[in-house]
């Protein structure tokens, strides 16, 4: 009669490690996802300094733009939660969309070899970014979901494991982009 009260006691022992073990695998996953997404931010930030200086070098009287790209990378330089990393990186992202009107002025930045290499590589490090975004919201999808569904939601209201926050597009990032040639 004994018996099986040992081996269900086992059993919700076992679930209740394993269920812990995957909460913490997936919180894990979550902070090396928000890692990447921080690794790729960093590596924009270095490359705007030296976009910067090629298109000062044509387009010297444009003091505003450059000023507002290298607000905004300090800016996202210094965020340090979801929401501000967030918000810098929109701020970042309006702010070269103007640097790249001002360089489709001047035909002769457009054709330099360096303009070329520093926007391939700036277009190669903004997938990254969307890919890393994509990444750590998937984690975090699978976290919430977890964290929501019974009976997992006990053990993790016992351990005061909270959702996640996604990382979304701003509206100026939904709108439809116009692409001329």
């Amino acid at each position: 009669m004994m018996l099986p009260i040992i081996v269900v006691g086992i059993i919700l022992v076992l679930y209740f490690i394993a269920t812990y073990n995957s909460l913490i695998i997936l919180k894990t996953r979550i902070q090396e996802a928000l890692s990447g997404i921080d690794v790729q931010l960093k590596r924009r930030a270095d490359l705007i300094p030296n976009l910067v200086e090629t298109v000062k070098g044509y387009a010297k009287h444009e003091k505003e733009v450059f000023e507002n790209v290298t607000k905004a990378r300090s800016a996202l330089l210094s965020a340090s939660s979801l929401s501000e990393k967030a918000d810098a990186n929109n701020q970042l992202s309006g702010a070269l969309k103007s640097l790249f009107a001002v360089a489709e002025s001047y035909p002769e930045l457009k054709a330099s070899t360096n303009f070329q290499d520093l926007q391939r590589q700036l277009e190669d490090t903004e997938d990254k970014v969307a890919y890393s975004r994509q990444f750590y919201n998937s984690n975090v999808l699978d976290f919430n979901a977890k964290v929501q569904v019974f009976p997992t939601n006990i053990i993790a209201n016992m351990f005061g494991f909270k959702s996640f926050d996604f990382f979304q597009a701003t509206e100026e990032e939904r709108k439809k982009v116009d692409v001329k040639f």
